[in-house]
């Protein structure tokens, strides 16, 4: 009974939240004539047949002969419910241009309704500027119709191959962050974007609402949301749809914007309704960006944004064959799925496209007739033509000093303890001191924590949220920061996207453990890119560049929770021609191939170096000449001497290569007439086979170094599989014998955490010893023992003392 009545209430409640009640908006004004209103339905029509021809037809575009099934493809393939919301929030916004003479560009979170969008980019004739064989005419659109979700055409969301996108949207979440991150620095620009109810949902989305507090009036530009409530999803209700308006209302007052309402299905009383809230909308963002830019005073004022509720599947048949469509989620896809099999449905929707009046809309050659194509902005006002779209056009190269100035003087290998990152900060101030439009550095909470605070003397963190007096204690705030912290791994991702997407550099600074919660956005960054380079129009963008510290083999402190350097194996699984994996070893090294990655286009490059003191090995001539190599043999650390080895040690990693000196040094010490080859690895992909990487290595190459006939102890910054997988099929495979972090952890000491992992010194050096038993017969017994004995000693005094041996913090490479 209590379900019943709990029931009956909701039901009640229905016409608050239900699109087929009455118009309603919260601005009453009525802007447009008669005619207007005319005019942006009948193009929006055109938008909305041309939506339906993406998703049915391979010919008769027009229909200027009966529908038959052989116009029909072949597979049906594509999405319908959100296009007539996205077309309509489009047309609006161009009349806004037209009237403010704005620079906007549009972004679609919910992508699965790109046909929405990419009908109007035809209309306004950008897609065949851009595909000239998409001509504006009959053959032209056959092709555009054929094309869409087809083999060998293009996909079903706002892909690269799209002109005027940044944003596919593919994986929902990242609509919001991604036009902030394109607006920073662009104080003229408007991003028009287009949210689902069902990416509302979504954890990066809800948190991306808070970027307004990190808008500067003054010197960025602006974001209008505008939240297209359809009402659900492939087959379920979405959340922000079911409550009520005035709960909704607050929700997104609580986060700071200003909402207003459009909301109904009458789409003459839709078209006044959007066309004043549009435009008060326009007046409020161009009014506050006065204000500041007249008073020089940076503020933050409550953002206005638009909740759009209209029904799923707009303009569709409300029923066919006596089930919901219009208005429910059996308009989420292709809304008759049974065309090639009844003849009823594709006779349902023929009267359906012909509804649209095609023939009125379009002229005897199959162009937008004249007095609708005058509704759309010319040139580059068009959102799909602005340059800000295809960022390499407006991309400026950093300008940097030679990073050799910043050089750590290295006397002698393995003595000099120096604070790397804490070094590279001092260079990045110089960076965003030279580059003050066009660079921003972001992360979660965490500049300070990661030793990068030099760069305060730079540029303080953009704050537009209110200040306390202590604040001036070290809080390093200010409206016109230029480091971005906000504790959300996908918004600083989001926003960093954006920015280099649009034209701009960055870097994404993180703890290596949490660097997880984005592995799927940066996986959508690297999927763009790669189609990017198979777009001729595409210009290159700045490289996503994301500095991994506080890793896994010093986060001993704070135990098994932060101890995770498997991103790599993530970044590792994406195409060859994208990404890149970067390990310096030590401080000229980072510097050297971070000034590399800072100069590179087009690329996903990770780079993994600690925070902490660490002992330096290379000066800055022999650190650039292997770092350009990628990886090599450190003489001064070997004593092969020419000659064969009888063992190769090799490291990827700073804290793992101090332990692979370190094991080095004992087997030097305890078999001295062992012959030993030291190589270090700093592009981890140099390790796969030529023809799987760009960086990799030939098998003349691969045996020069690691020989194919030796031991290899192998000391990986990460988890040890990795490495084997790399080097799969590299002849001496069999005798590659990786090391490094296996998932064993708590609150430990650092040499304690190596221990329990085998990538320590002494754990290393057994192991070599283990594999050379053809060589050393018995002789390596008593070292073994005796390494073994430390290894239990270095153990028991960090469970002692809670620290470890001095011997141990103290080292320094001895011979």
């Amino acid at each position: 009974m209590a379900s019943d009545k709990a029931l009956h209430t909701l039901t009640e409640e229905q016409d608050k939240w239900s699109v087929y009640s009455s118009t309603r908006s919260t601005v009453t004004d009525k802007p447009l004539s008669d005619e207007e209103v005319d005019k942006l339905t009948r193009y929006m029509n055109a938008t909305l047949y041309l939506c339906l021809g993406m998703l049915y037809l391979k010919d008769n575009p027009l229909l200027r002969e009966p529908l038959k099934k052989e116009h029909i493809k072949p597979r049906l393939l594509g999405h319908w419910g959100s296009d007539a919301g996205q077309s309509f929030t489009y047309i609006h916004f161009n009349r806004m241009i037209k009237k403010y003479d704005l620079d906007a560009f549009v972004i679609s979170g919910p992508g699965h309704g790109a046909p929405g969008l990419i009908s109007n980019f035809y209309l306004e004739g950008v897609y065949s500027e851009t595909y000239p064989n998409k001509s504006e005419d009959v053959e032209g659109l056959q092709r555009f119709f054929k094309q869409f979700s087809f083999p060998g055409g293009i996909g079903s969301h706002m892909t690269p191959e799209t002109p005027g996108s940044i944003h596919e949207g593919g994986e929902l979440g990242y609509s919001l962050s991604h036009a902030f991150g394109a607006v920073f620095d662009h104080p003229k620009t408007i991003a028009l974007t287009i949210v689902g109810d069902g990416e509302s949902e979504t954890g990066p989305l809800a948190t991306s609402w808070h970027s307004n507090k990190f808008l500067n009036p003054i010197t960025d530009g602006a974001v209008l949301p505008v939240l297209h409530l359809n009402g659900y999803k492939i087959n379920n209700p979405t959340v922000l749809a079911r409550i009520s308006e005035e709960e909704l209302v607050k929700l997104m007052e609580g986060y700071g914007w200003k909402p207003y309402i459009v909301a109904g299905h009458k789409l003459d009383e839709m078209h006044q309704a959007m066309a004043a809230t549009v435009e008060k909308c326009v007046q409020e963002i161009l009014g506050y960006q006065k204000e500041a830019r007249d008073s020089g005073k940076a503020f933050r004022p409550a953002w206005p944004m638009i909740i759009l509720r209209s029904p799923k599947g707009w303009t569709a048949p409300r029923k066919v064959e006596g089930q919901f469509l219009e208005g429910f989620w059996r308009a989420h896809q292709v809304p008759l799925t049974k065309v090639l099999t009844d003849e009823e449905q594709l006779k349902t929707l023929e009267h359906w496209m012909r509804g649209y009046e095609p023939d009125k809309l379009f002229t005897k050659e199959g162009k937008l007739i004249p007095e609708l194509r005058a509704l759309a902005p010319e040139g580059n006002k068009r959102m799909s033509a602005n340059p800000i779209t295809n960022g390499g056009l407006i991309r400026l190269p950093l300008k940097l000093e030679k990073f050799q100035g910043w050089s750590i003087k290295v006397d002698k290998p393995g003595s000099t303890m120096a604070p790397s990152m804490s070094n590279f900060a001092e260079y990045l101030t110089d960076v965003m001191k030279k580059n003050p439009t066009n660079f921003r550095v972001m992360g979660p909470d965490e500049t300070e924590s990661n030793k990068l605070s030099a760069i305060y003397k730079e540029s303080k963190k953009v704050w537009m949220n209110g200040y306390l007096p202590e604040d001036e204690d070290g809080g390093n705030l200010a409206p016109q920061g230029r480091v971005m912290e906000m504790l959300s791994e996908h918004t600083c991702e989001g926003w960093l996207e954006g920015y280099i997407l649009s034209g701009r550099h960055g870097l994404l600074n993180s703890y290596e453990p949490f660097i997880h919660i984005i592995d799927s956005m940066v996986n959508q960054h690297a999927k763009w890119i790669e189609k990017c380079l198979e777009v001729s129009w595409r210009q290159q963008v700045s490289s996503l560049n994301i500095l991994l510290t506080s890793t896994v083999w010093r986060q001993d402190h704070n135990g098994f929770t932060h101890q995770d350097p498997g991103f790599l194996d993530v970044v590792a699984n994406k195409s060859p021609e994208v990404v890149r994996i970067y390990l310096p070893p030590d401080g000229n090294c980072l510097l050297s191939v971070m000034d590399h990655c800072f100069r590179s286009t087009n690329y996903v490059n990770v780079i993994v170096a600690d925070k902490q003191l660490h002992l330096q090995y290379l000066n800055m001539e022999d650190a650039v000449a292997h770092c350009t190599k990628g990886l090599g043999i450190w003489e001064w650390a070997s004593n092969d001497n020419g000659q064969e080895p009888d063992l190769v040690m090799a490291s990827c990693g700073d804290v793992v290569t101090q332990e692979a000196l370190a094991a080095t040094a004992l087997l030097r010490q305890y078999l001295p007439d062992l012959k030993i080859r030291f190589v270090n690895v700093v592009d981890l992909f140099k390790l796969m086979p030529n023809g799987y990487h760009p960086h990799g290595l030939t098998e003349a190459e691969y045996a020069a170094i690691f020989t194919d006939n030796k031991p290899v102890v192998f000391n990986f910054h990460s988890y040890p599989w990795l490495v084997h997988r790399m080097t799969y099929k590299r002849i001496g495979q069999h005798l590659m014998h990786v090391r490094g972090y296996k998932e064993k952890g708590n609150i430990d000491t650092p040499l304690e955490l190596a221990i329990r992992n085998e990538a320590d010194r002494f754990s290393l050096a057994m192991l070599a010893i283990d594999n050379l038993k053809g060589l050393l017969g018995n002789r390596g017994a008593g070292p073994r023992e005796k390494l073994l004995e430390e290894r239990i000693r270095s153990m028991n005094y960090a469970y002692e003392t809670g620290l470890d041996p001095q011997e141990f913090t103290d080292w320094k490479w001895p011979f």
